[in-house]
């Protein structure tokens, strides 16, 4: 079956068939060529298989069934700790332990990680990308035994699909691209950009099981609140300075 983005699924449940070394090296290789700052390739990756480890991230997750069920789980980081041991060792001085090159590290990684995600789907593999990653990135930090100067930004559950879930919908393309300049949507554009989306049967049964008025408001008030957001980004904040990117 030839690959098509158009197609593409977030995949939960895998079979029980391994994801062969070779492969994942592969594409771990291939994903290597994505673009990079300054040519630094400022991420790592770490490659969860075993049941411990994987047991041990899930915490961090919510316990999400997918981190303990798929053969692999990889973390990629943002990663200036191998660029400054490099200056080092070569009689140069590093001055990466801020945020602006926590973000430069944190964008390599990301990038990486759609490089990655893409080529796996291409091979067949199934994946599921967790937010969460930044969540709570101390567990994380001290699962994987993460040194100063590396951050988790992305999880990515890897595995063989043993589902076909539907596609989840999209905005369309007027609604995110901009010409020239940014344009404000106005009331009247939100109602063009969001209609089919508060129209699907699901999110219409959600915002009824919810006791809710709008879809929107299943976002603000249940899944993504002020008051987690503001919690969480503290700890983030926390956690930057704990590794070292916001001295």
């Amino acid at each position: 079956m030839t690959y098509s983005i158009q197609t593409r699924r977030t995949i939960r449940r895998y079979t029980a068939r391994d994801v062969d070394a070779a492969l994942l090296n592969r594409l771990l290789t291939d994903a290597s060529r994505t673009q990079t700052m300054g040519n630094l390739q400022l991420y790592s990756v770490v490659v969860t298989r075993s049941v411990e480890g994987k047991a041990a991230l899930a915490p961090a997750h919510f316990n999400q069934p997918m981190v303990t069920q798929a053969p692999v789980v990889l973390t990629i980081c943002a990663d200036f700790r191998r660029t400054s041991v490099w200056a080092r060792c070569r009689q140069a001085e590093p001055g990466y332990d801020n945020l602006l090159s926590f973000l430069n590290a944190a964008t390599d990684a990301l990038l990486f990680t759609q490089t990655f995600s893409t080529l796996a789907e291409e091979a067949g593999l199934g994946l599921c990308f967790l937010g969460t990653t930044i969540y709570m990135p101390q567990p994380i930090i001290d699962a994987l035994k993460l040194p100063q100067l590396v951050f988790p930004v992305a999880t990515l559950t890897v595995g063989w699909p043993a589902e076909e879930p539907p596609l989840s919908d999209r905005l369309p393309v007027e609604s995110f691209v901009h010409d020239e300049s940014y344009h404000d949507p106005t009331p009247g554009d939100i109602d063009r950009f969001y209609a089919a989306k508060e129209a699907l049967p699901e999110n219409i049964e959600f915002v009824r099981l919810n006791k809710k008025q709008t879809l929107a408001q299943i976002f603000t008030d249940i899944r993504y609140t002020k008051k987690d957001n503001e919690l969480m980004s503290r700890g983030l904040l926390e956690t930057l300075r704990k590794q070292g990117f916001m001295k």
